[in-house]
């Protein structure tokens, strides 16, 4: 439970928020976006990384049959976070995927983060920390 406190403050902070739900439904939104784009084989390597209760977020819901998910834009992942997250619109969510990018940067082992990055499509890597890792947009 201490964990999982400790990633919804870390990614609510990045979110310039102190509202933990707000910080749950971006941390859900993001981590099944992942999720569902990626290999069985590697949803599991990723899930064992993960505290319990946050794993329980990341594996909610989840039908491996169904993955992965083709997406492979930019605005297609962004459209599946806002909607999920119920956000406002695509640059809140560029923000949030940005935030909880830089959260699982530091929060997971960047072998693993580079194993999951290595089979999304290109286009996506940017928005995911991969190649040069998350923009920080407050410093753009």
């Amino acid at each position: 439970m201490h964990q999982t406190r400790e990633w919804l403050d870390e990614l609510a902070g990045e979110l310039g928020s102190n509202d933990r739900a707000y910080a749950h439904r971006v941390l859900r939104a993001h981590l099944h976006a992942i999720r569902d784009r990626i290999s069985v084989e590697e949803v599991a390597q990723l899930g064992a990384q993960l505290p319990q209760l946050v794993r329980g977020i990341y594996y909610d819901s989840w039908v491996p049959a169904h993955t992965p998910v083709c997406y492979r834009t930019v605005d297609e992942l962004l459209a599946r976070i806002t909607e999920e997250a119920k956000l406002a619109g695509e640059t809140e969510a560029s923000l949030a995927c940005l935030a909880a990018s830089r959260v699982l940067r530091r929060r997971v082992s960047a072998g693993e983060l580079e194993d999951v990055l290595a089979v999304l499509p290109a286009a996506l890597r940017p928005m995911l920390g991969g190649e040069q890792g998350p923009v920080d947009v407050r410093q753009a």
